[in-house]
């Protein structure tokens, strides 16, 4: 049916223009010699007629034809007009064709689409096992040892996988075996990646490189499977590196938690072992892996012939923070009036990664400000945001501006005048993160070790800002502005019993300093001493806290002028200068002890 409608509807839509042609007129008009061609279609009985004198350009003038057209036929030929039967039928098919082919199309590139996504579904399955380490034949990582400053000892240590890669005979000469796995172990932020992209650079062998994480799947022996494709590829390839970034995800304890830890987890740890050194061995393959949780390893991962070395990537000190900044500053614009040292000397505890933002933070500062380069007000602008977070709103004269003014001068004046304490680096009411106001202390040197006195010192002047509150506005109007500060020091005092022995309770470690990190700890976790030895504690930490509250008290009560003289300073300026926090405590202080002379004296 829709073909004919669509294939009859022209005609039946064909504008006339012209007197339509009976079958009488058109004998006539044959008759006369004014019809120039015929063209006869038997199948739709129309037969269209071109006169004579009608333009070349237009349509044929259709006449309805008879059931047999004898007369017609015979006037054509007597008359020699040009006539000829033509049908319409093949064109009819052609169209009913190609409607036909506009459904069944669709259709066809329906079942091609669903064809195409098993394919690649079963493709997928097949491929699950495989690994998903990324491989470079010559690894291109764009860093080399000179662009990792601040771990000397570290690169030290992995120059040597360099060289045996590169030189291998030196080694083997003397009967050397080249560490078949080196685990880079360090705080977050220390280098531990960047290291591993360095060796790359350096050795020009061929480098996988993967996550610990993309082992462990939710189907079973997936992770395994994985680790057999990993080794299989490199052994292709030897001698090559293969680098595990965060192993901690696939290297955990077996058999610890509730139930027994992830049974897909052991197996893809079980299958890393056996790779590593199993009974075939992987000769000419070494393998770096990263991790800052080496305490949750499985001991079997950890011992000689897997990982023989563990490199330690710490904290750089001040020399390796210094190198550090070198490195960040060269595509920097930084005003000659800025000391790389001495931000070196101001970030103790800062990683790589700290420096490395907070030279980037300064460098937004910089562009923010619309400055050419940068300064040291931009410099002090980033460290403050990078230790104490977003610079908020200052706050407008009140009470409450001077409660905190109080509070901060507190720290800073009992951490300035107790013997063993840090200099005081600056005093603000400027709101940073979630702090009204910060009180920063930055130590000379390098602190390995720190003794009794220096704890008992940082916890008296922690323990400042809640002393200022009561020695100024009494016990009841004190503020909760100290919870934090009275964690700090209750966590320090009760450190000090339980695993530092300094304490009446003797040299003792009463409690591990790594928590269980395992489902279940809160049930499973035992306390190592009885009840009579925890109620001991708790009256040691009770003991060290009060004793040191009572002596903040005592310094601000003796030092009441130049207290009052700091909190007005601070609260106009807003911000006090160490340096000027120190000269006006050590006038004072003088002024004050000669006083007390002359008092005496007379």
């Amino acid at each position: 049916m829709l073909p004919g409608i669509l294939v009859g509807t022209p005609a039946l839509a064909q504008k006339v223009d012209r007197e339509p042609l009976t079958y009488g007129d058109l004998l006539e008009k044959t008759e006369k010699g004014e019809v120039r061609k015929v063209e006869l279609d038997e199948t739709e009985q129309l037969a269209k007629v071109y006169l004579v004198g009608q333009k070349p350009d237009a349509p044929p003038i259709q006449v309805k034809l008879l059931d047999q057209n004898t007369e017609l036929i015979n006037k054509l030929k007597q008359k020699n007009v040009d006539f000829a039967e033509v049908s319409s039928a093949n064109s009819r098919v052609a169209v009913g064709l190609l409607i036909n082919l506009m459904w069944i199309l669709p259709l066809v590139a329906l079942m091609l689409l669903f064809i195409r996504r098993s394919a690649n579904a079963s493709s997928q399955a097949m491929n699950f096992g495989k690994s998903r380490a990324r491989f470079q034949m010559e690894a291109k990582t764009g860093v080399k040892f000179d662009d990792v400053a601040g771990v000397e000892e570290a690169k030290e240590e992995l120059q040597e996988v360099v060289t045996f890669l590169k030189q291998p005979e030196r080694f083997t000469a003397v009967g050397a075996r080249i560490p078949k796995g080196v685990l880079l172990v360090g705080p977050p932020g220390t280098g531990k990646t960047l290291l591993a992209k360095a060796i790359a650079g350096e050795a020009g062998v061929p480098f996988f490189s993967i996550s610990g994480s993309e082992f462990v799947e939710m189907f079973v022996g997936v992770g395994a499977s994985r680790v057999r494709d990993l080794f299989k590829k490199a052994k292709d390839n030897a001698p090559c590196l293969i680098f595990i970034d965060e192993i901690d995800a696939v290297g955990r304890q077996r058999g610890a938690g509730i139930g027994n830890g992830n049974d897909e987890r052991e197996q893809t740890l079980n299958q890393l072992l056996t790779e590593m050194d199993g009974f075939e061995g992987n000769t000419g393959i070494i393998i770096i892996a990263a991790t800052n949780r080496p305490d949750v390893l499985d001991a079997a991962l950890l011992r000689p012939g897997r990982f023989d070395r563990q490199v330690i990537v710490d904290a750089p000190d001040l020399k390796g923070r210094l190198e550090i900044l070198k490195v960040h500053a060269r595509n920097k614009k930084i005003d000659p009036s800025v000391s790389i040292d001495a931000i070196a000397r101001r970030t103790p505890g800062f990683t790589g990664a700290d420096l490395a933002n907070l030279l980037n933070e300064a460098a937004i500062l910089t562009a923010r400000r619309r400055k050419e380069a940068i300064t040291n007000l931009e410099i002090d602008d980033a460290v403050d945001r990078v230790v104490a977070g977003m610079e908020g709103t200052a706050l407008v004269d009140s009470k409450s501006k001077r409660l905190i003014a109080y509070h901060e001068v507190g720290h800073a004046l009992v951490g300035t005048l107790i013997k063993d304490h840090d200099p005081v680096q600056k005093v603000t009411l400027i709101p940073r993160g979630q702090a009204l106001g910060l009180t920063w202390f930055t130590p000379n040197e390098e602190q390995g070790l720190i003794s009794r006195s220096q704890i008992l010192a940082r916890i008296t002047a922690t323990l400042g800002g809640r002393a200022a509150e009561e020695v100024v506005f009494g016990k009841a109007e004190v503020t909760t502005g100290a919870g934090d500060d009275l964690q700090k020091v209750t966590s320090l005092a009760r450190q000090m019993v339980t695993r530092f022995g300094m304490s009446t309770l003797g040299p003792l470690s009463l409690e591990n300093p790594n928590g269980e990190v395992f489902l279940g700890r809160d049930w499973m976790n035992k306390s190592d001493y009885s009840e009579e030895v925890a109620a001991k504690i708790d009256k040691q930490v009770r003991e060290i806290v009060n004793n040191s509250y009572n002596k903040a008290k005592e310094i601000l009560q003796e030092n009441r002028l130049v207290f009052e003289r700091l909190v007005d300073l601070l609260a106009e300026q807003e911000t006090i200068d160490g340096d000027l926090f120190r000269k006006i405590v050590e006038e004072n202080t003088t002024t004050q002890t000669s006083d007390e002379k002359l008092a005496v004296t007379s």
